[in-house]
Parts: C-alpha cells; sequence; structure tokens
C-alpha cells in the first residue's frame, strides 16, 4: 500500500522541481492503482475454512428444493412432530417467562436428569455439577469436544463412511482426519484392527458413532471391549456419539465409556433430536471428566453462552417422561426398515439389516453407476430424493442412504418408483 502522506509531502518538497514531479507522477500513479485494485474478500477466509467442501447433502438437496412431488428419503429427521406433553412444556416454561440466560453448563435439573438417565440406561454415572454440559445440538457439543482438546496437527481417527461434519469438524479445529473404511460384510462395524493399523505418533482422539449414521451399523460389547483396549494401549481419548442409541433394534446398545477403563477417557455425546423427535430444539449435552468440561464450557460461554432456557426445560420433560414415546416411534421405525430393506434387495440392490438409526444403505455398484449418478437420475426421472454414499466419505461411494424416518405410506410409494427406475437401467436383479 502507498501511504499518502508521502505522496502530499513530496508535493510539497522545495526541492529540484524536474525531479521531484517525476516523483509524484510515479507515486501518484502507483497509488491510483493501488487503490483501484478490488477488494477480494476470499483473500482474508482461513485455509483451514477455505479447503472445507460445502456439505455433499445440502448440496444435493438444493436439487430438490422447489421441485414438486418428490418423496424424500434424505434429510435424517424424525417424519413424528414432538410429543404434545414435551411441546407444552416449552410452552409452559414461555408463559411463566422462563427466558433468560441459564449457567453456561446448563439447567442443574436438567443435568441431574440426565445423570441419573445415563446411569439407569447406560450404565455410566457422571457428577451433574461437573460433568454435564448442555450444548445446542450434539453438532455444537462435538465442535466443543474437538475445539477442546485438539492442537495443530493432531490426528484424529473416526470411521467411515459417517456423519458428514465429522471431518470438516476436525479439519475447523486445526486437527488432521484419519478414516478408517467400514465394510458391508461386517455389519458396517469398525474393527480393532483396523483402528490400531490407522494409529500413528500424532494420533490422539478415536470417534466413535453408534448406530451409525448413514448405515445403521452397531457395535458389540465384544466389538468395543477389544477397542477399548488399543485405546488404552496407546493412550487415546474417546469421541462418542450416542444420539441414535435409544433407536436399537437388535441386542443390546453398549457405550464405551461403560466398559472398564474407558469412562476417565471419554467424551460422552448425545442429546434430544432423534430419540424424541425433538430436532428444531436443538438441544444436545457432552459428559466427561471434569477437566475436559471445564474446557469445553469455557468455549460455549464465549461462543454461544448457553442453549435456550425453553429448549432445556422441554428436554427435562422429555427425558423424565418421554420414554414411552420413544418407544413407540422405535417399533415404527423398525416396521418401516423391514419393508425398505426387504423392497431393496428384491429389486436387486444388495441390503444389509441395519440393527440401529433410521438408515437404509443399499448397495447400487450392480447397476453400473456412481452414487451421485444413481441419485440425481432416480430425482429427476422418478422424483425419489436419496443421498449418495459418496457424502459420507469416499468409503460410501457405490451406496446410497434411505432415510426411512418417513411415513410406510410414502416409503412404499418410493420402493414402487425406484424399482421402476432399475429396472429400467436394464440390470438383472441379483
Amino acid at each position: 500500500m502507498i501511504d499518502q502522506r508521502l505522496v502530499t509531502s513530496s508535493a510539497t518538497h522545495q526541492g529540484p522541481g524536474p525531479k521531484w514531479r517525476l516523483v509524484r507522477r510515479r507515486l501518484s500513479s502507483l497509488a491510483s492503482r493501488c487503490m483501484s485494485v478490488p477488494f477480494q474478500p476470499q483473500k482474508y477466509i482461513a485455509a483451514n475454512v477455505r479447503d472445507i467442501p460445502r456439505s455433499g447433502i445440502r448440496d444435493f438437496f438444493e436439487i430438490v428444493q422447489g421441485m414438486k412431488d418428490v418423496i424424500s428419503l434424505g434429510v435424517g429427521e424424525p417424519d413424528f412432530v414432538t410429543p404434545w406433553h414435551i411441546r407444552e412444556a416449552a410452552i409452559y416454561a414461555l408463559e411463566r417467562g422462563r427466558t433468560s440466560y441459564t449457567s453456561n453448563l446448563g439447567l442443574l435439573k436438567l443435568r441431574e436428569a440426565i445423570a441419573v438417565s445415563l446411569q439407569n440406561h447406560f450404565q455410566v454415572s457422571y457428577n451433574a455439577k461437573n460433568q454435564i454440559l448442555i450444548a445446542v445440538g450434539v453438532s455444537e457439543a462435538m465442535d466443543l469436544a474437538f475445539r477442546a482438546v485438539i492442537n495443530p496437527g493432531d490426528e484424529v481417527i473416526y470411521h467411515e463412511p459417517c456423519y458428514v461434519s465429522y471431518s470438516p469438524s476436525i479439519a475447523m479445529a486445526h486437527g488432521v482426519a484419519i478414516p478408517v473404511p467400514c465394510r458391508a460384510e461386517n455389519g458396517f462395524a469398525v474393527t480393532a484392527e483396523a483402528i490400531e493399523r490407522a494409529i500413528t505418533a500424532r494420533s490422539k482422539v478415536l470417534v466413535l458413532n453408534f448406530p451409525t449414521n448413514p448405515t445403521g451399523g452397531t457395535m458389540t460389547r465384544a466389538e468395543l471391549q477389544r477397542i477399548a483396549e488399543v485405546v488404552q494401549r496407546h493412550h487415546l481419548l474417546v469421541i462418542t456419539d450416542e444420539i441414535y442409541s435409544e433407536l436399537t433394534f437388535e441386542g443390546e446398545h453398549v457405550s464405551i465409556a461403560a466398559l472398564p477403563g474407558m469412562i476417565e477417557r471419554t467424551i460422552f455425546l448425545h442429546g434430544f433430536s432423534k430419540a424424541y423427535a425433538m430436532t428444531g430444539f436443538r438441544i444436545g449435552y457432552a459428559c466427561g471428566p471434569v477437566e475436559i468440561i471445564e474446557a469445553m464450557m469455557k468455549i460455549h460461554q464465549y461462543s454461544m453462552l448457553c442453549a435456550s432456557i425453553i429448549s432445556q426445560e422441554a428436554a427435562l420433560e422429555a427425558i423424565q417422561y418421554g420414554e414411552p414415546d420413544t418407544t413407540e416411534m422405535r417399533e415404527q421405525y423398525r416396521l418401516r426398515r423391514n419393508f425398505i430393506v426387504k423392497a431393496l434387495n428384491e429389486m436387486g440392490l444388495e441390503c444389509h439389516l441395519p440393527r440401529g438409526s433410521f438408515y437404509a444403505f443399499p448397495c447400487i455398484k450392480s447397476v453400473g453407476l456412481g452414487s451421485k449418478e444413481f441419485a440425481v437420475k432416480l430425482l429427476e426421472q422418478e422424483k425419489v430424493a436419496c443421498v449418495p454414499g459418496v457424502a459420507f466419505g469416499p468409503s460410501g461411494e457405490g451406496y446410497l442412504r434411505c432415510c426411512f424416518a418417513t411415513s410406510l405410506a410414502q416409503i412404499q410409494t418410493a420402493m414402487e418408483r425406484m424399482a421402476t427406475f432399475v429396472a429400467r437401467l436394464g440390470r438383472t436383479p441379483r
């Protein structure tokens, strides 16, 4: 940049005329050129943010917007309305004027109820006063966890296909994302051996998400025990995202935090969006060692301050009295799961039976199209929206995520349209 004062001072300098006139002209010309260069905002964007790709799910659903008569099996959101007694708790809180800030950690009575629930359902024990933090959804809790524990260059291992925000969130915390592929033949579970092969001297954190979005994969107690042994041997910290735990269809749900020696080296994340159909309330929570929760709270208090008190009041109602609602919704999801998996296999798209969550993840490799091309053509030709598997990482290529959190009637129509589309491709079912 040219200091305009230099141009001005040179203009009043009483030195040799021709020499200073030449200097003034050159400085004025250079100053004009500099001031005429257009401002380029992109140059000011942080490199770790600039290099993050847009969400593959959101990009795809930009295409869906504006189309009529589309059946969406895409967005991972329950089609159930939040149960009335939970909505009523939010209304009642508002009527009572409950519109203030809360503690940065969240309402103590909610944290106490969460502690009781976790002890009863997960066999993990946390102190409500200093080991539980209420966040704005599990997404914020995950972000807080990453920012609290990752130093630039630390490696974070996670299993893939996975929820789309894990790798970008790691990058935004200046970490290095290390994916470990999961395979359909293993029910999309992750193995201790695969995790151990990915460990290096810079490995610091292991992220787990079971039941998994997008595959519906789950883990057995024995498999988690082997992973816990690897974690302890290599002194890793675990961040476990168990937002779909209540939507487990077969077997028991086991949290790695409940295994011997793991609660002190685990950040446990959970929330209310899926089990209670409360996506718009944006309430999640994190539990962990006092020191880590304190670090997360410091970030939370300077960025978000606290979660909505109205949403926290609704969450308290949900965790205390919402279990029958969750049970009813889970059984509806089970019926839909059984139907959609059977229909996908019958049309020739091999699909494992997801043991949890509300996603089917059929393999489309037999039809000769990439996952994005398949999804776009299916949308254009049959008006059925599913998410390309590649949106969940390179390991998801060759698959399609079909969310069955929509009515059985809609799913049936969608499967009829998809069968027509597959048949049109001229492929013979296996």
